[in-house]
Protein backbone atom coordinates (compact mmCIF):
# COMPACT_ATOMS: atom_id res chain seq x y z
CA UNK A 1 0.00 0.00 0.00
CA UNK A 2 1.26 3.39 -1.08
CA UNK A 3 1.41 5.84 1.80
CA UNK A 4 0.68 8.84 0.51
CA UNK A 5 0.64 11.00 3.57
CA UNK A 6 4.30 12.33 2.55
CA UNK A 7 2.40 14.76 -0.22
CA UNK A 8 1.07 17.17 2.96
CA UNK A 9 4.73 16.67 4.46
CA UNK A 10 6.96 17.42 1.89
CA UNK A 11 5.84 21.33 1.53
CA UNK A 12 4.49 23.43 -1.09
CA UNK A 13 7.65 24.19 -2.92
CA UNK A 14 8.66 20.58 -3.03
CA UNK A 15 7.73 17.54 -5.50
CA UNK A 16 5.92 14.61 -4.34
CA UNK A 17 8.05 12.69 -7.44
CA UNK A 18 11.51 12.15 -8.82
CA UNK A 19 12.06 14.50 -11.50
CA UNK A 20 13.02 13.75 -14.69
CA UNK A 21 16.35 15.88 -14.56
CA UNK A 22 18.86 13.50 -16.40
CA UNK A 23 19.45 13.85 -19.96
CA UNK A 24 20.58 11.85 -22.31
CA UNK A 25 24.93 12.22 -21.76
CA UNK A 26 24.40 12.13 -18.24
CA UNK A 27 22.63 8.73 -18.82
CA UNK A 28 25.44 7.21 -21.55
CA UNK A 29 27.61 8.36 -19.29
CA UNK A 30 26.21 7.19 -15.69
CA UNK A 31 26.29 3.64 -17.77
CA UNK A 32 29.95 3.69 -18.76
CA UNK A 33 30.80 4.45 -15.08
CA UNK A 34 28.93 2.14 -13.68
CA UNK A 35 30.42 -0.63 -15.97
CA UNK A 36 34.15 0.70 -15.26
CA UNK A 37 33.87 0.33 -11.37
CA UNK A 38 36.63 -0.23 -8.61
CA UNK A 39 36.75 -3.97 -9.54
CA UNK A 40 38.16 -3.26 -12.81
CA UNK A 41 41.18 -0.72 -11.39
CA UNK A 42 41.90 -2.00 -7.93
CA UNK A 43 40.63 -5.66 -8.37
CA UNK A 44 42.03 -6.56 -11.57
CA UNK A 45 45.46 -7.24 -9.83
CA UNK A 46 44.36 -9.91 -7.92
CA UNK A 47 42.52 -11.68 -10.90
CA UNK A 48 45.63 -11.62 -13.01
CA UNK A 49 47.35 -13.34 -10.16
CA UNK A 50 44.75 -15.60 -10.09
CA UNK A 51 43.82 -16.65 -13.60
CA UNK A 52 46.91 -15.36 -15.86
CA UNK A 53 45.63 -14.32 -19.11
CA UNK A 54 42.59 -16.25 -19.01
CA UNK A 55 41.15 -13.93 -17.19
CA UNK A 56 40.37 -11.72 -20.37
CA UNK A 57 37.60 -14.42 -21.53
CA UNK A 58 35.98 -14.53 -17.48
CA UNK A 59 35.29 -10.83 -18.49
CA UNK A 60 33.84 -11.81 -22.12
CA UNK A 61 32.08 -14.22 -20.53
CA UNK A 62 30.63 -12.15 -17.81
CA UNK A 63 29.99 -8.99 -20.51
CA UNK A 64 28.18 -11.15 -22.49
CA UNK A 65 25.26 -12.49 -20.11
CA UNK A 66 24.76 -9.14 -18.44
CA UNK A 67 24.24 -7.66 -21.59
CA UNK A 68 21.17 -10.18 -21.67
CA UNK A 69 19.89 -9.27 -18.52
CA UNK A 70 19.99 -5.63 -18.91
CA UNK A 71 17.78 -6.00 -22.13
CA UNK A 72 15.64 -7.77 -19.93
CA UNK A 73 14.91 -5.14 -17.82
CA UNK A 74 15.21 -2.09 -20.61
CA UNK A 75 12.28 -4.51 -22.70
CA UNK A 76 10.35 -4.33 -18.86
CA UNK A 77 11.04 -0.58 -17.83
CA UNK A 78 9.95 0.40 -20.93
CA UNK A 79 7.04 -1.60 -21.24
CA UNK A 80 5.59 0.87 -18.80
CA UNK A 81 6.93 3.95 -17.64
CA UNK A 82 5.23 3.36 -14.34
CA UNK A 83 8.41 1.52 -13.31
CA UNK A 84 10.28 3.52 -11.33
CA UNK A 85 13.19 0.61 -10.74
CA UNK A 86 13.53 -3.05 -10.73
CA UNK A 87 12.24 -3.17 -7.49
CA UNK A 88 9.10 -1.60 -8.79
CA UNK A 89 8.52 -4.39 -11.59
CA UNK A 90 9.38 -7.60 -9.34
CA UNK A 91 6.51 -6.27 -6.80
CA UNK A 92 4.39 -5.63 -9.49
CA UNK A 93 5.26 -9.11 -11.56
CA UNK A 94 6.15 -11.80 -8.98
CA UNK A 95 4.63 -9.67 -5.79
CA UNK A 96 5.35 -8.11 -2.94
CA UNK A 97 7.36 -9.79 -1.49
CA UNK A 98 9.90 -10.22 -4.79
CA UNK A 99 9.77 -6.18 -4.53
CA UNK A 100 10.58 -6.10 -0.77
CA UNK A 101 13.58 -8.67 -1.07
CA UNK A 102 14.85 -6.78 -4.51
CA UNK A 103 14.49 -3.28 -2.86
CA UNK A 104 16.06 -4.11 0.43
CA UNK A 105 18.86 -6.43 -1.12
CA UNK A 106 19.69 -3.45 -3.86
CA UNK A 107 20.11 -0.78 -0.93
CA UNK A 108 22.34 -3.42 1.17
CA UNK A 109 24.13 -4.06 -2.28
CA UNK A 110 25.08 -0.51 -2.63
CA UNK A 111 25.92 0.05 0.97
CA UNK A 112 28.48 -3.27 0.31
CA UNK A 113 29.57 -1.85 -2.74
CA UNK A 114 30.20 1.52 -1.40
CA UNK A 115 32.46 0.03 1.71
CA UNK A 116 34.29 -1.21 -0.63
CA UNK A 117 35.03 1.89 -2.70
CA UNK A 118 35.45 3.90 0.32
CA UNK A 119 38.10 1.11 1.02
CA UNK A 120 39.68 1.00 -2.18
CA UNK A 121 40.37 5.44 -2.15
CA UNK A 122 41.65 4.84 1.36
CA UNK A 123 44.09 2.52 -0.53
CA UNK A 124 44.84 5.08 -3.25
CA UNK A 125 45.29 7.98 -0.85
CA UNK A 126 48.32 5.81 0.71
CA UNK A 127 50.62 6.40 -2.25
CA UNK A 128 50.57 10.16 -1.95
CA UNK A 129 50.08 10.34 1.85
CA UNK A 130 51.53 7.15 3.63
CA UNK A 131 51.13 9.05 6.96
CA UNK A 132 47.50 9.94 6.60
CA UNK A 133 45.20 7.75 9.16
CA UNK A 134 43.23 5.69 6.53
CA UNK A 135 39.85 5.27 8.49
CA UNK A 136 40.23 8.80 8.56
CA UNK A 137 40.38 9.58 4.86
CA UNK A 138 37.58 6.82 4.71
CA UNK A 139 35.80 9.31 7.06
CA UNK A 140 36.10 12.50 4.68
CA UNK A 141 35.24 10.66 1.70
CA UNK A 142 31.52 9.71 3.17
CA UNK A 143 31.44 12.89 4.36
CA UNK A 144 32.14 14.46 0.49
CA UNK A 145 29.91 12.28 -1.28
CA UNK A 146 26.65 12.72 1.18
CA UNK A 147 27.37 16.93 0.32
CA UNK A 148 27.58 15.93 -3.71
CA UNK A 149 24.34 13.72 -3.55
CA UNK A 150 22.48 16.44 -1.36
CA UNK A 151 22.19 19.38 -3.35
CA UNK A 152 20.39 18.17 -6.69
CA UNK A 153 19.74 15.63 -8.89
CA UNK A 154 21.47 17.41 -11.58
CA UNK A 155 24.21 17.85 -9.70
CA UNK A 156 25.18 14.43 -9.63
CA UNK A 157 24.14 13.43 -13.04
CA UNK A 158 26.86 16.66 -13.83
CA UNK A 159 29.22 14.95 -11.49
CA UNK A 160 29.14 11.63 -12.84
CA UNK A 161 29.62 12.81 -16.31
CA UNK A 162 32.99 14.00 -15.39
CA UNK A 163 33.94 11.25 -13.16
CA UNK A 164 33.23 9.38 -16.31
CA UNK A 165 34.99 11.45 -18.79
CA UNK A 166 38.01 10.64 -16.74
CA UNK A 167 38.12 7.52 -16.83
CA UNK A 168 37.10 6.89 -20.09
CA UNK A 169 39.85 9.21 -20.99
CA UNK A 170 42.73 7.43 -18.45
CA UNK A 171 41.75 4.10 -20.03
CA UNK A 172 41.93 4.90 -23.52
CA UNK A 173 45.47 6.48 -22.38
CA UNK A 174 46.14 3.31 -20.90
CA UNK A 175 45.54 1.45 -23.98
CA UNK A 176 47.70 3.63 -25.89
CA UNK A 177 50.64 3.73 -23.71
CA UNK A 178 50.59 0.02 -23.57
CA UNK A 179 50.61 -0.49 -27.34
CA UNK A 180 53.38 2.28 -28.05
CA UNK A 181 55.44 0.74 -25.09
CA UNK A 182 54.88 -2.81 -26.86
CA UNK A 183 55.42 -1.45 -30.20
CA UNK A 184 58.99 0.06 -28.66
CA UNK A 185 59.80 -2.85 -26.75
CA UNK A 186 60.41 -0.83 -23.57
CA UNK A 187 62.58 -2.42 -21.15
CA UNK A 188 60.97 -3.43 -17.83
CA UNK A 189 62.76 -2.40 -14.59
CA UNK A 190 61.00 -6.27 -13.47
CA UNK A 191 63.16 -7.57 -16.49
CA UNK A 192 62.67 -8.53 -19.91
CA UNK A 193 60.92 -5.83 -22.75
CA UNK A 194 57.19 -4.78 -23.52
CA UNK A 195 55.59 -6.88 -26.05
CA UNK A 196 51.98 -8.68 -26.82
CA UNK A 197 53.87 -12.23 -26.84
CA UNK A 198 54.24 -11.43 -22.98
CA UNK A 199 50.67 -12.04 -22.82
CA UNK A 200 50.68 -15.98 -24.51
CA UNK A 201 54.45 -16.40 -23.71
CA UNK A 202 54.77 -17.34 -19.83
CA UNK A 203 53.01 -20.61 -19.36
CA UNK A 204 49.87 -19.87 -22.49
CA UNK A 205 46.69 -18.40 -22.36
CA UNK A 206 45.60 -20.77 -19.05
CA UNK A 207 48.69 -20.90 -17.74
CA UNK A 208 46.75 -22.10 -14.28
CA UNK A 209 44.36 -24.42 -15.90
CA UNK A 210 40.85 -24.59 -15.29
CA UNK A 211 41.13 -23.99 -11.67
CA UNK A 212 42.79 -20.64 -12.29
CA UNK A 213 40.18 -19.84 -14.99
CA UNK A 214 37.45 -19.95 -12.75
CA UNK A 215 38.79 -18.82 -9.92
CA UNK A 216 38.95 -15.05 -11.55
CA UNK A 217 35.25 -14.95 -11.56
CA UNK A 218 34.67 -13.66 -7.93
CA UNK A 219 36.28 -10.48 -8.18
CA UNK A 220 35.80 -10.39 -12.42
CA UNK A 221 31.83 -10.41 -11.28
CA UNK A 222 32.41 -7.97 -8.94
CA UNK A 223 33.67 -5.40 -11.27
CA UNK A 224 30.62 -5.26 -12.97
CA UNK A 225 28.20 -4.70 -10.56
CA UNK A 226 26.50 -0.83 -11.12
CA UNK A 227 25.86 -2.01 -14.64
CA UNK A 228 22.30 -2.22 -14.07
CA UNK A 229 22.42 1.72 -12.38
CA UNK A 230 21.11 2.88 -15.91
CA UNK A 231 17.80 0.81 -14.51
CA UNK A 232 17.46 2.76 -12.20
CA UNK A 233 18.18 6.20 -13.25
CA UNK A 234 15.23 5.46 -15.71
CA UNK A 235 12.50 7.08 -13.21
CA UNK A 236 14.98 9.93 -14.14
CA UNK A 237 15.94 10.15 -17.70
CA UNK A 238 14.24 12.91 -19.92
CA UNK A 239 13.47 10.32 -22.26
CA UNK A 240 13.65 7.10 -21.27
CA UNK A 241 12.17 5.56 -24.60
CA UNK A 242 15.62 6.66 -26.68
CA UNK A 243 17.94 6.89 -23.92
CA UNK A 244 17.77 3.49 -22.06
CA UNK A 245 18.14 1.69 -25.74
CA UNK A 246 21.11 2.95 -26.49
CA UNK A 247 22.86 2.89 -23.21
CA UNK A 248 22.25 -1.05 -22.56
CA UNK A 249 22.97 -1.60 -26.53
CA UNK A 250 26.37 -0.09 -26.10
CA UNK A 251 27.60 -2.52 -23.30
CA UNK A 252 29.58 -5.17 -25.08
CA UNK A 253 31.77 -2.48 -26.95
CA UNK A 254 32.43 -0.77 -23.75
CA UNK A 255 33.31 -4.03 -22.03
CA UNK A 256 35.63 -5.13 -25.27
CA UNK A 257 37.06 -1.78 -24.88
CA UNK A 258 37.32 -1.18 -21.08
CA UNK A 259 37.85 -4.37 -19.56
CA UNK A 260 39.24 -6.70 -22.51
CA UNK A 261 41.62 -4.14 -24.25
CA UNK A 262 42.96 -2.39 -20.83
CA UNK A 263 43.80 -6.22 -19.17
CA UNK A 264 45.53 -6.82 -22.77
CA UNK A 265 48.07 -3.74 -22.47
CA UNK A 266 48.86 -4.33 -18.70
CA UNK A 267 49.63 -7.73 -19.33
CA UNK A 268 51.54 -6.95 -22.60
CA UNK A 269 53.56 -4.41 -20.78
CA UNK A 270 53.80 -6.17 -17.17
CA UNK A 271 53.82 -9.96 -17.91
CA UNK A 272 50.83 -11.74 -15.64
CA UNK A 273 53.46 -13.13 -13.31
CA UNK A 274 55.09 -9.63 -11.87
CA UNK A 275 51.86 -8.23 -11.72
CA UNK A 276 51.61 -7.56 -7.62
CA UNK A 277 48.03 -8.83 -6.60
CA UNK A 278 47.37 -6.61 -3.70
CA UNK A 279 47.87 -3.55 -5.74
CA UNK A 280 45.89 -1.74 -8.87
CA UNK A 281 47.99 -2.81 -11.85
CA UNK A 282 47.02 -0.04 -13.75
CA UNK A 283 49.83 2.61 -11.28
CA UNK A 284 51.73 -0.02 -11.19
CA UNK A 285 52.37 -0.44 -15.09
CA UNK A 286 53.29 2.78 -15.07
CA UNK A 287 55.84 2.78 -11.97
CA UNK A 288 57.22 -0.46 -13.72
CA UNK A 289 58.20 1.60 -16.97
CA UNK A 290 60.06 4.46 -14.26
CA UNK A 291 56.87 6.74 -14.87
CA UNK A 292 56.11 8.03 -11.50
CA UNK A 293 54.17 11.38 -12.24
CA UNK A 294 52.20 9.47 -14.53
CA UNK A 295 51.83 6.86 -11.59
CA UNK A 296 50.60 9.87 -9.86
CA UNK A 297 48.15 10.68 -12.44
CA UNK A 298 46.92 7.51 -12.96
CA UNK A 299 46.36 7.08 -8.98
CA UNK A 300 44.20 10.16 -9.10
CA UNK A 301 42.14 8.87 -11.91
CA UNK A 302 41.72 4.95 -10.49
CA UNK A 303 40.53 7.04 -6.86
CA UNK A 304 38.30 9.27 -9.22
CA UNK A 305 37.02 6.06 -10.44
CA UNK A 306 36.16 4.62 -6.99
CA UNK A 307 34.62 8.12 -5.93
CA UNK A 308 32.29 7.52 -9.17
CA UNK A 309 30.87 3.80 -8.33
CA UNK A 310 30.71 5.03 -4.68
CA UNK A 311 29.23 8.33 -5.53
CA UNK A 312 26.52 6.67 -7.92
CA UNK A 313 25.75 3.67 -5.07
CA UNK A 314 25.03 6.51 -2.28
CA UNK A 315 22.34 8.05 -5.61
CA UNK A 316 20.89 4.67 -6.40
CA UNK A 317 20.25 3.33 -2.46
CA UNK A 318 18.26 7.06 -1.62
CA UNK A 319 16.05 6.34 -4.81
CA UNK A 320 15.73 2.54 -3.65
CA UNK A 321 14.54 3.72 -0.37
CA UNK A 322 12.40 6.34 -1.80
CA UNK A 323 10.65 3.56 -4.09
CA UNK A 324 10.24 0.94 -0.90
CA UNK A 325 8.39 3.70 0.65
CA UNK A 326 6.41 4.14 -2.08
CA UNK A 327 5.33 0.39 -1.94
CA UNK A 328 4.76 1.22 2.07
CA UNK A 329 7.41 -1.68 2.99
CA UNK A 330 10.19 0.93 4.42
CA UNK A 331 9.57 3.73 6.68
CA UNK A 332 7.40 6.29 5.23
CA UNK A 333 10.35 9.14 5.80
CA UNK A 334 11.90 7.89 3.27
CA UNK A 335 9.37 9.08 0.89
CA UNK A 336 9.89 12.86 1.81
CA UNK A 337 11.72 14.40 -0.54
CA UNK A 338 13.58 17.61 -0.28
CA UNK A 339 12.81 20.99 -2.49
CA UNK A 340 14.79 20.01 -4.38
CA UNK A 341 13.20 16.55 -5.30
CA UNK A 342 16.16 15.06 -3.34
CA UNK A 343 15.26 11.60 -1.14
CA UNK A 344 17.80 13.25 2.08
CA UNK A 345 16.39 11.09 4.50
CA UNK A 346 17.54 7.96 2.25
CA UNK A 347 20.66 9.59 1.56
CA UNK A 348 21.76 10.50 5.48
CA UNK A 349 20.54 6.66 6.03
CA UNK A 350 23.27 5.34 3.37
CA UNK A 351 25.98 7.43 4.19
CA UNK A 352 25.73 6.80 8.17
CA UNK A 353 25.82 2.95 6.76
CA UNK A 354 29.01 3.83 4.76
CA UNK A 355 30.13 4.18 8.02
CA UNK A 356 30.85 0.60 8.65
CA UNK A 357 33.63 1.21 5.84
CA UNK A 358 35.50 2.98 7.82
CA UNK A 359 35.19 0.92 10.91
CA UNK A 360 36.54 -2.08 9.41
CA UNK A 361 39.52 -0.68 7.50
CA UNK A 362 40.26 0.86 11.73
CA UNK A 363 39.70 -2.96 12.92
CA UNK A 364 41.54 -5.14 9.39
CA UNK A 365 44.32 -2.86 8.88
CA UNK A 366 44.74 -5.29 5.25
CA UNK A 367 42.83 -3.26 2.55
CA UNK A 368 42.99 -6.55 -0.05
CA UNK A 369 41.52 -8.64 2.73
CA UNK A 370 38.80 -6.48 3.57
CA UNK A 371 38.15 -5.78 -0.26
CA UNK A 372 37.74 -9.50 -1.33
CA UNK A 373 35.31 -10.22 1.41
CA UNK A 374 33.20 -6.96 0.84
CA UNK A 375 33.55 -7.76 -2.62
CA UNK A 376 32.31 -11.00 -2.63
CA UNK A 377 29.18 -10.41 -0.24
CA UNK A 378 28.86 -7.82 -3.09
CA UNK A 379 28.94 -10.13 -5.93
CA UNK A 380 26.37 -12.48 -4.27
CA UNK A 381 23.86 -10.29 -3.85
CA UNK A 382 23.90 -7.99 -7.18
CA UNK A 383 23.85 -12.07 -8.80
CA UNK A 384 20.70 -12.34 -6.75
CA UNK A 385 19.34 -9.18 -7.55
CA UNK A 386 20.48 -10.16 -11.59
CA UNK A 387 17.98 -12.97 -11.06
CA UNK A 388 15.00 -11.40 -9.79
CA UNK A 389 14.73 -9.15 -13.05
CA UNK A 390 15.53 -12.56 -15.13
CA UNK A 391 12.65 -14.04 -12.83
CA UNK A 392 10.63 -10.68 -13.81
CA UNK A 393 10.96 -11.15 -17.15
CA UNK A 394 10.01 -14.36 -17.24
CA UNK A 395 6.64 -13.67 -15.71
CA UNK A 396 6.07 -10.33 -17.36
CA UNK A 397 6.37 -12.74 -20.89
CA UNK A 398 3.92 -15.21 -19.02
CA UNK A 399 1.36 -12.33 -17.54
CA UNK A 400 2.06 -9.49 -20.56
CA UNK A 401 2.15 -11.05 -24.27
CA UNK A 402 0.60 -8.16 -25.63
CA UNK A 403 3.39 -5.84 -24.12
CA UNK A 404 5.94 -7.85 -25.51
CA UNK A 405 4.40 -8.39 -29.01
CA UNK A 406 4.26 -4.26 -28.70
CA UNK A 407 7.75 -3.73 -27.45
CA UNK A 408 10.01 -2.04 -30.03
CA UNK A 409 13.18 -2.81 -27.45
CA UNK A 410 12.41 -6.87 -27.28
CA UNK A 411 14.84 -8.95 -25.59
CA UNK A 412 16.92 -11.48 -27.80
CA UNK A 413 16.22 -15.15 -27.46
CA UNK A 414 14.46 -13.78 -23.97
CA UNK A 415 13.24 -16.85 -22.52
CA UNK A 416 16.37 -19.41 -23.19
CA UNK A 417 18.84 -16.45 -22.47
CA UNK A 418 16.89 -16.46 -19.28
CA UNK A 419 17.52 -19.76 -18.13
CA UNK A 420 21.25 -19.64 -19.37
CA UNK A 421 21.83 -16.44 -17.27
CA UNK A 422 20.82 -17.76 -14.25
CA UNK A 423 22.53 -21.11 -14.56
CA UNK A 424 25.67 -19.27 -15.02
CA UNK A 425 24.67 -17.45 -11.76
CA UNK A 426 24.41 -20.92 -10.39
CA UNK A 427 27.66 -21.67 -11.42
CA UNK A 428 29.66 -18.72 -10.29
CA UNK A 429 28.05 -19.24 -6.96
CA UNK A 430 29.23 -23.20 -6.77
CA UNK A 431 33.07 -21.02 -7.83
CA UNK A 432 32.68 -19.33 -5.02
CA UNK A 433 33.21 -22.64 -2.56
CA UNK A 434 36.79 -23.45 -3.91
CA UNK A 435 38.63 -19.97 -2.61
CA UNK A 436 38.83 -20.06 1.34
CA UNK A 437 38.41 -16.02 1.38
CA UNK A 438 35.17 -16.40 -1.03
CA UNK A 439 34.15 -19.10 1.01
CA UNK A 440 33.89 -17.40 3.87
CA UNK A 441 31.47 -14.61 2.71
CA UNK A 442 29.11 -16.82 0.61
CA UNK A 443 28.68 -18.98 4.20
CA UNK A 444 27.98 -15.16 5.57
CA UNK A 445 25.79 -14.09 3.10
CA UNK A 446 22.45 -16.07 4.03
CA UNK A 447 22.13 -14.78 7.16
CA UNK A 448 20.94 -11.21 5.20
CA UNK A 449 18.61 -12.91 3.19
CA UNK A 450 17.84 -14.48 6.86
CA UNK A 451 17.46 -10.87 8.55
CA UNK A 452 14.96 -9.87 5.35
CA UNK A 453 12.53 -12.82 5.54
CA UNK A 454 11.41 -12.18 9.54
CA UNK A 455 11.58 -8.83 8.45
CA UNK A 456 9.00 -9.45 5.79
CA UNK A 457 7.09 -12.25 7.96
CA UNK A 458 6.71 -8.87 10.78
CA UNK A 459 5.83 -6.53 8.41
CA UNK A 460 3.09 -9.34 6.92
CA UNK A 461 1.51 -9.72 10.51
CA UNK A 462 1.60 -6.04 11.12
CA UNK A 463 -0.57 -5.47 7.72
CA UNK A 464 -2.81 -8.07 8.74
CA UNK A 465 -3.26 -6.91 11.92
CA UNK A 466 -4.21 -3.91 10.66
Amino acid sequence: MVDHSKEAVTGLESSDKLQRNLHNRHIQLIAIGGAIGTGLFMGSGKTISLAGPSIIFVYMIIGFMLFFVMRAMGEILLSNLEYKSFSDFAADLLGPWAGYFTGWTYWFCWVVTGVADVVAISAYFQLWLPDFSVWMSALLCVAVFLSLNIATVKLFGEMEFWFAIIKIVAIVALIAVGIALAAMHFPSPAGGTAALSNIWQHGGMFPKGLSGFFAGFQIAVFAFVGIELVGTTAAEAHDPHKVLPRAINAIPIRVITFYVLALMAIMAVTPWDSIVPDRSPFVEMFLLTGLPAAASVVNFVVLTSAASSANSGIFSTSRMLYGLAEQGVAHRRFGLLSKRAVPTTGLLFSCFCLLAGVALIYLIPNVMMVFTLVTTVSAILFMFVWTIILCSYLAYRKKHPERHQASRFKMPLGILMCWVCMAFFLFVLILLTLQPDTRQALLATPLWFVMLAIGWTLRRRKTLRG
